[in-house]
This record gives C-alpha cells, sequence and structure tokens, in this order.
C-alpha cells in the first residue's frame, strides 16, 4: 500500500475565504526577477496548512517566506519539504512559489491518513481567519515597490486606458494599433504588442513593431519553448497575458491582458482589444473581459522585463 506521500491529497471543501491574497516569493526568487513577499498573516496560515498536510514541521510559525518553507529543507526528509513539496504531490510546479493553483489546491487537500486530524480541512478555521485577514492587507497583490514600475504593469495602465476604443468602420479591422503595427486584420495580439511598445515605462524585449507579435499562436509556442523573452506560468500577475482557445482544439485564438483574480471560484478580469460580448475574438473594440480558465483552454504568459 502506498504511503500517503505517495499519493495525491484527497479533496474536500473547499475552505471557504475571501479570496486569494497574493502571490508569495521567497527570498532567492530576487535571482529570477521577483521581488520577495513581505511577511503577513497568510504565510502563517500556509505554514499552519502544510504542517497539518505533514509536509512542514508543527511549531510556533512566523510570518517569513523563508527559503526553507518555499523549497523545502536540505535533506530531503518529508516533513520539512514545504511548498515544493505538496506542489510535487499534487503534480503542480514545483517552484516552491505559491500563487493561485497552490492556494486552490490547499483550500481543497484533506489531512492525510495517518496524520492527527486526518480527513479534516488541512486550511482550518484559523487558517481561513489569517488568510480573511491578509486578503484585507494585500487585496490579491503585493503592494508595489515606490522604487519604480514595470513594463508589465505599465502596459497594463496603458491598456486601461484604451477601454472603450473601437474599429472605425465596424468591421474593418481598422483601428490605431494596426495602423501602427503596419498591418490590417484581427487584432488583438496587436493591441497587447502596441501597449509592451508604447508604455511610459519602457520596451519589453519581447516585441517588435511590425513583427513580434500579431498572431496568438507564435506567443503561445514562443512561450512554451521559452523563445523571446516569454514562459508559461501557472500563477500570473498582474501584466501577463491571457491567451484562450475557445474550441479546446489546441489552436489559441485570442489574447488579452490579465489584471485580476476577482473570485475565489477562479474568476478573473483581463484586458482585450478585438472582443466584444457577442464575439469574443473580433469584436472590434477594447473591453474588460471577465474569464474563467475552466471556461476555454487558457495559457498564461509572463512577459520578460528588459
Amino acid at each position: 500500500m502506498a504511503e500517503w506521500w505517495e499519493k495525491a491529497y484527497k479533496g474536500g471543501g473547499p475552505a471557504k475565504v475571501d479570496g486569494f491574497p497574493r502571490p508569495l516569493y521567497p527570498p532567492d526568487a530576487n535571482q529570477q526577477g521577483k521581488k520577495p513577499s513581505t511577511n503577513g498573516p497568510d504565510i502563517i496560515a500556509y505554514k499552519r496548512t502544510i504542517s497539518r498536510l505533514g509536509r512542514w514541521p508543527w511549531q510556533t510559525f512566523d510570518d517569513q517566506f523563508s527559503n526553507g518553507f518555499s523549497h523545502g529543507k536540505a535533506g530531503g526528509n518529508v516533513g520539512d519539504s514545504g511548498v515544493a513539496g505538496v506542489q510535487r504531490q499534487q503534480d503542480i510546479d514545483d517552484s516552491g512559489w505559491l500563487g493561485k493553483k497552490t492556494f486552490d489546491t490547499l483550500r481543497y487537500c484533506l489531512v492525510p491518513e495517518g496524520k492527527p486530524n486526518a480527513g479534516q480541512q488541512a486550511m482550518d478555521a484559523t487558517a481561513v481567519n489569517l488568510i480573511n485577514q491578509a486578503y484585507r492587507m494585500f487585496g490579491g497583490h503585493e503592494p508595489d515597490a515606490p522604487s519604480g514600475k514595470t513594463v508589465r504593469k505599465a502596459a497594463l495602465d496603458l491598456a486601461i486606458s484604451q477601454l472603450g476604443i473601437k474599429e472605425s468602420p465596424p468591421d474593418s479591422n481598422k483601428v490605431k494599433y494596426t495602423s501602427w503595427y503596419n498591418m490590417v486584420g484581427p487584432w488583438c495580439a496587436m493591441f497587447v504588442t502596441w501597449c509592451f511598445e508604447t508604455n511610459s515605462v519602457g520596451q519589453s524585449p519581447t516585441f517588435v513593431k511590425g513583427s513580434r507579435y500579431s498572431y496568438v499562436p507564435y506567443i503561445v509556442a514562443d512561450a512554451r519553448a521559452g523563445k523571446n523573452g516569454l514562459q508559461t506560468t501557472d500563477d500570473p500577475q498582474a501584466g501577463d497575458l491571457a491567451c484562450y482557445d475557445w474550441e479546446w482544439n489546441g489552436e489559441y485564438d485570442h489574447v488579452g491582458i490579465f489584471e485580476k483574480w476577482t473570485s475565489s471560484s477562479g474568476n478573473f478580469d483581463a484586458i482585450e482589444g478585438n472582443t466584444s460580448t457577442s464575439n469574443n475574438s473580433n469584436g472590434g473594440q477594447v473591453m474588460r473581459r471577465t474569464r474563467n480558465p475552466a471556461g476555454q483552454g487558457t495559457v498564461f504568459v509572463r512577459v520578460k522585463e528588459p
């Protein structure tokens, strides 16, 4: 019979929370361009939850998202494997970074057999209260650093400023983003390129006017291959890309700029060009759309900073 750590945790619930407080990054994430997370009550909640799951020693928990808790302590013991240990057990990318996908997993996991409180929600009432406290503090994202702004965030802000802009004449694919790119055609990807290339902070190394990108499948393919500063991510943050495959056939049809998670059920807002409520991919205007990853094939893409 397989031991509890050799099979996925059973699910139940989920634990009911007010929302996802924020993504968490340990100190060594700065080597990959991430801002290490500030201390907070959500970190205590996760340590408590992961301890109940058998992946971290039970103790008086501090509120620091340390490298050890993120990746596990040296030595390879199951009980010291932290966030990454849970991610491996649940077949999630074991980066040790704690994003929405890992957050939702922790909400569903039940304490395994042979551990104290077996069969209960791992995220207990105390952890839920801490999560809700953190959600009130952070509202879904780490506070912006006072010293600057990323190109991703600047591109998102520029996209938001374009809400309501439409093609002229209707159904022509003629809009200022296609004129700038020097190509008339479906323009959701050209809108994204324009936002990343003409914002007030700087140009991303990913996008090139008139060359990269006007075609969504190329964005997804290059992200999966790690080309042009693109990479896929399970934990999108403001300014990442959201690529959609409406028919689940492997052909990605549309792209927008991820804004924020809006519910604990997985809904998020994105700013999208060439969309409408009657035509997702060729609607002719810039809109804020609410999506859910379960509603279509969805790939989130991280854009490299300069």
